[in-house]
C-alpha cells in the first residue's frame, strides 16, 4: 500500500470511529475531598450555584433520557470528586457504553464492576508542586504524598492515566514525574494550569522553559507521555498558524445552552449532542469546564478544537499525517479506543 493510501485508510478509521461517539458531561456531585489552588469549580461558585441530586432513582430517569432519549453512548463524570460517591458511578457505568471519571487520585475506584472505565488522575503541576497546589483539605489543613497516593491506588492499572497541569516551574520536576508514572505502569497527558483568581489565568512567567520541558519530556519517553508535539504546542500557546483558541472556536460547548446558540451558528464546528449538566440533573453549564473562555486551555476542549479542524491540516501530506497522529494519541487515553494500548495488545495477541 502506498503511503498516501495508507494515510488514507488511517483519516477513514478514525473518522469512523469518531462518528460513533456521542458524549456529553456529567457532574456527579459538588462535593470534594480537596480544596486545591486555582480549582476552576470552586473558583467559579459551581458547587453553589446549583443543588446536587441525591435520590438514586431520579439519577436513573435522568441517564434514561441521555441514553434512550439523546442517544448519548459516552459519559465524562466529573465533579467535584466522583469517587466520594460510588453508587451514582455504578449507575453511569450500568447505562453508558463509554465512561471517563476525572479523579484527584486522593480515593481509589474499585476495580470491580468498573472494569472498563477510562480513569484521569489529575495532577497540578509536578514534583512537589503538586502537593503544594492540591493536597489540601477542605478544612484548609495542607498535607504531603497526594501523587505518591494516587499512584499506589493505580499502580500498573491500564484503567488509569495522569492528566498533568503545566504550570509555572513544572519544567524542573517533569521529567523526574513523568518517569514515575511509566515505572508505575501507568500513561500521561499534559493539560494547563490555569491560575484562576489571577489577573491572567493562563500566564506562564517561564512559558518557553515549559514548552521545552514538555516536548523533552515527550521525546524521552514516548510510550508514557500520550500527547503529541504539536497538541503540546498549542495548549501551552493557545493557537496555531491557523487560528486562536477561544469561545468563538471551542467545540466543547453544551449544545442547549441558551447562551451558546449564536456561537452555533458561526459557522466553527461544534460537538453536535454535547452538553455538560450540573449535579442537580436540570441545569445545564456552558461548556465542559470553567465558562472562563478567555482564559481557558482545557485539555480535551483544545483536542476537540484540533481534531474537528481536519480541514486546516490538509495542505501537506505532511499536515495530515500530524492531524492522524494528534487524533491517534487522543483516543489512545481511553478504554473504549481501538487505539488504547490495552486494545492493541490484545489485537496483537489474537
Amino acid at each position: 500500500m502506498r503511503s498516501d493510501d495508507a494515510l488514507a485508510e488511517r483519516v477513514r478509521k478514525l473518522q469512523a470511529f469518531a462518528s460513533g461517539i456521542r458524549a456529553s458531561e456529567y457532574h456527579v456531585t459538588n462535593a470534594c475531598n480537596l480544596r486545591c489552588e486555582g480549582c476552576w469549580f470552586f473558583a467559579h461558585g459551581h458547587d453553589k450555584v446549583t443543588r446536587e441530586e441525591t435520590n438514586l432513582r431520579a439519577l436513573d430517569e435522568f441517564l434514561d433520557n441521555e441514553t434512550v432519549v439523546r442517544r448519548i453512548n459516552t459519559a465524562i463524570l466529573i465533579g467535584g470528586e466522583p469517587s466520594l460517591f460510588p453508587d451514582r458511578l455504578e449507575r453511569y457505568v450500568d447505562k453508558f457504553e463509554k465512561v471517563t471519571i476525572s479523579t484527584n487520585g486522593l480515593r481509589a475506584l474499585p476495580h470491580q464492576g468498573f472494569e472498563d472505565v477510562t480513569i484521569a488522575i489529575t495532577l497540578f503541576g509536578a514534583g512537589p508542586i503538586d502537593d503544594n497546589l492540591r493536597a489540601i483539605k477542605p478544612s484548609g489543613k495542607r498535607f504531603t504524598g497526594l501523587f505518591d497516593t494516587a499512584l499506589k491506588h493505580y499502580r500498573n492499572d491500564n484503567r488509569a492515566g495522569f492528566v498533568i497541569a503545566l504550570s509555572d516551574g513544572c519544567d524542573e520536576h517533569i521529567e523526574d514525574t513523568v518517569r514515575k508514572i511509566q515505572d508505575n505502569g501507568n500513561r500521561c497527558v499534559f493539560n494547563f494550569y490555569s491560575k484562576y483568581g489571577a489577573d491572567d489565568p493562563a500566564g506562564l512567567s517561564e512559558r518557553q522553559r515549559v514548552l521545552d520541558a514538555a516536548l523533552y519530556t515527550k521525546e524521552k519517553f514516548p510510550g508514557a507521555v500520550i500527547s503529541h508535539p504539536f497538541y503540546i504546542k498549542t495548549l501551552i500557546e493557545g493557537k496555531t498558524e491557523w487560528g486562536e483558541f477561544g469561545y468563538k472556536v471551542c467545540p466543547s460547548i453544551s449544545v442547549d445552552y441558551p447562551e451558546n446558540f449564536e456561537r452555533l451558528k458561526n459557522g466553527n464546528r461544534y460537538l453536535t449532542r454535547f452538553n455538560t449538566w450540573a449535579a442537580d440533573l436540570k441545569s445545564l453549564k456552558l461548556c465542559c469546564t470553567s465558562g472562563e473562555c478567555n482564559s481557558c486551555r482545557d485539555s480535551q476542549a483544545i483536542l476537540s478544537w484540533l481534531l474537528v479542524s481536519i480541514e486546516h491540516f490538509c495542505d501537506s501530506s505532511e499536515m495530515l499525517q500530524t492531524w492522524v497522529e494528534v487524533a491517534e494519541s487522543y483516543w489512545s487515553q481511553f478504554t473504549f479506543s481501538p487505539y488504547h494500548v490495552r486494545n492493541k495488545l490484545h489485537r496483537d495477541a489474537s
